[in-house]
C-alpha cells in the first residue's frame, strides 16, 4: 500500500511542558449586603411603619346600630397614612444608601 500524506488531524500537536501547579488558599470572602447603617435606618423605618398603622387602629363602636365620629379623626385619615407612607420611604432609603461613602 501506498503512504499519502498525513492528515492533518493525525498529526502530532508539539508537546508543551507542563506549567507548575499553585495552589493558593484562597477563601471566598463573605460579605454582607448592607451595614450597621443601613439597618439602623430600616430600624427606624419600621418603628415608624407600625406606629402608623397603630394610630389608624381603634375608634370602632361595640354597638353596630351607633354610628362613632371617631374613624373620622384626623389621627386616622391624615396622621396614621402619612407615618406609613414615611415609614416605607424610610426603608427605600435604607435599602438605597451607600455605607461607604
Amino acid at each position: 500500500m501506498k503512504q499519502g500524506r498525513i492528515k492533518e488531524s493525525q498529526q502530532k500537536a508539539p508537546e508543551r511542558e507542563a506549567s507548575p501547579v499553585v495552589e493558593e488558599n484562597i477563601k471566598p470572602r463573605f460579605e454582607f449586603i448592607f451595614k450597621k447603617k443601613n439597618y439602623m435606618w430600616m430600624i427606624i423605618g419600621l418603628v415608624v411603619i407600625i406606629t402608623g398603622f397603630a394610630l389608624m387602629s381603634g375608634g370602632g363602636s361595640d354597638n353596630p346600630e351607633v354610628f362613632n365620629e371617631a374613624i373620622f379623626s384626623w389621627r386616622r385619615i391624615r396622621l396614621a397614612p402619612t407615618l406609613v407612607l414615611l415609614g416605607f420611604g424610610i426603608e427605600m432609603y435604607a435599602i438605597l444608601l451607600n455605607p461607604d461613602k
